[in-house]
């Protein structure tokens, strides 16, 4: 499909509702302008979350080539510290 094609698309009734719903109320000017705002604000969530799984394999990568060198830590040591990290923030909630 080229840029100067357009693709037509159908929506479920309640996703029309909600686009006429977003003019009615002011927020946009016309349909096109919602639909095109959400298409924005889904490309910007999928580049986060495409950069958050590259980040998290390179923890997890990192953690790996950390375990195979022996710099890793007991579990049990380390869900000590986590108990102990959440009974801290219980107490400075309080």
């Amino acid at each position: 499909m080229s840029e100067s094609e357009v693709m037509t698309i159908q929506l479920k009734p309640e996703q029309e509702k909600f686009i006429q719903a977003q003019v009615t109320n002011g927020k946009y000017n016309s349909s096109e302008e919602a639909v095109d705002k959400m298409f924005q604000v889904f490309e910007r969530l999928q580049l986060e979350y495409d950069e958050w799984v590259k980040e998290t394999r390179d923890k997890i990568e990192a953690g790996i080539e950390s375990l195979e060198k022996g710099e890793g830590v007991d579990g049990k040591v380390v869900l000590s510290r986590l108990q102990d990290k959440l009974h801290e923030s219980r107490k400075n909630r309080l």
